[in-house]
C-alpha cells in the first residue's frame, strides 16, 4: 500500500516549504477559494479555526486534503492580511512594543470527509518600533498579503522581542499539529 494521495488547500509557498520539513510533498496545490470575511462579533479562535475547515472542506480533490489558516489578533480584534501598505502600517504600529496573538489552524480532511483538526496558539512581543523602523519594514516588501502585515521568516524577525509557541506556527502551519494529523492518518513523516 502506496503513501495516501494528500492535497495542499494553500497556494502559500511558506506551508509547502514547511511540510517539506516534514519530509512530504504534497501530491497537489488547489488553493481554497472562499470568502474569509469573519463573522460579526466572531473571535479569533473560532475564526482561525473555522476558516481552517471552511478551506479543507471548499478542496475537491481524491484523498486527503490539508488545509489551515493563520490569523493574528490583539485581544479580540483580528487584523487583516494586509493588503495595502497603510493597513501594514496600521497594524505594525498596534503590534509595537506589545504582544500579540497568532492562532494557526491545521485541518486533515479524510478521504470519507472526516476532520482532524488542531489549533496552535502562539504569542508574539514586537520590540517597541520607531516610525524609521515601521518604514524600513514596509519598503522591503514583506509585508504584503500578510496576516498582521509581517512575515516572521523575514526582517521582521529582527523585530521581535520573543515569541512563546511554535515559530512555524507564527509562519503559517504549525509542524507539531501537522505531524500529529498526518501520523494519526497513516501518513510517513520526518
Amino acid at each position: 500500500m502506496g503513501t495516501p494521495h494528500l492535497t495542499l488547500a494553500s497556494a502559500s509557498p511558506r506551508r509547502r516549504e514547511l511540510l517539506a520539513r516534514l519530509g512530504l510533498v504534497p501530491d497537489a496545490v488547489t488553493p481554497a477559494d472562499i470568502d474569509e470575511t469573519p463573522q460579526r462579533d466572531e473571535l479569533p479562535r473560532a475564526y482561525a479555526a473555522r476558516m481552517g475547515r471552511e478551506k479543507a472542506l471548499a478542496v475537491a480533490a481524491p484523498g486527503f486534503v490539508l488545509a489551515g489558516d493563520t490569523v493574528v489578533a490583539v485581544g479580540r480584534r483580528i487584523l487583516p492580511k494586509t493588503e495595502t501598505e497603510a493597513e501594514a502600517r496600521a497594524c505594525l504600529a498596534l503590534v509595537s512594543g506589545r504582544r500579540h496573538q497568532v492562532l494557526s489552524s491545521v485541518v486533515l480532511r479524510a478521504p470519507d470527509g472526516t476532520l482532524r483538526e488542531r489549533l496552535n496558539e502562539t504569542v508574539v512581543r514586537f520590540k517597541r518600533l520607531s516610525d524609521e523602523e515601521i518604514a524600513t519594514y514596509l519598503a522591503g516588501g514583506d509585508w504584503q498579503g500578510k496576516a498582521g502585515g509581517y512575515a516572521i521568516q523575514g526582517a521582521a524577525e529582527g523585530l521581535i522581542e520573543w515569541i512563546r509557541g511554535s515559530h512555524s506556527g507564527v509562519m503559517g502551519l504549525p509542524l507539531y499539529e501537522t505531524r500529529t494529523l498526518l501520523k494519526a492518518a497513516g501518513f510517513a513523516v520526518g
